[in-house]
């Protein structure tokens, strides 16, 4: 394989449909133990993982104060 003036290389058919690259597809390179290793970067989560992860991090407050004394406490007021 063959590296451009530019730095450029195709990625073999093979390699692109194994990995799931496809145009505009993000990748990254690894160097590892004078080896380099290029992966397809972790995609977004999908709806479902993004409502657990916030069904995970979600509550409600315990505190009983109202919205006035929360507001006077954060802004530094007596």
């Amino acid at each position: 394989m063959r590296v451009t003036t530019k730095g450029q290389v195709t990625i073999p058919l093979a390699i692109r449909k194994a990995l799931g690259i496809k145009p505009y597809s993000q990748v990254e390179f690894i160097q590892e133990d004078g080896r380099a290793y290029l992966r397809p970067v972790q995609k977004r989560p999908s709806r479902e993982e993004y409502a657990r992860r916030l069904r995970a991090v979600s509550g409600s407050a315990t505190v009983r104060m109202s919205t006035d004394a929360i507001l006077a406490m954060t802004r530094g007021e007596d």
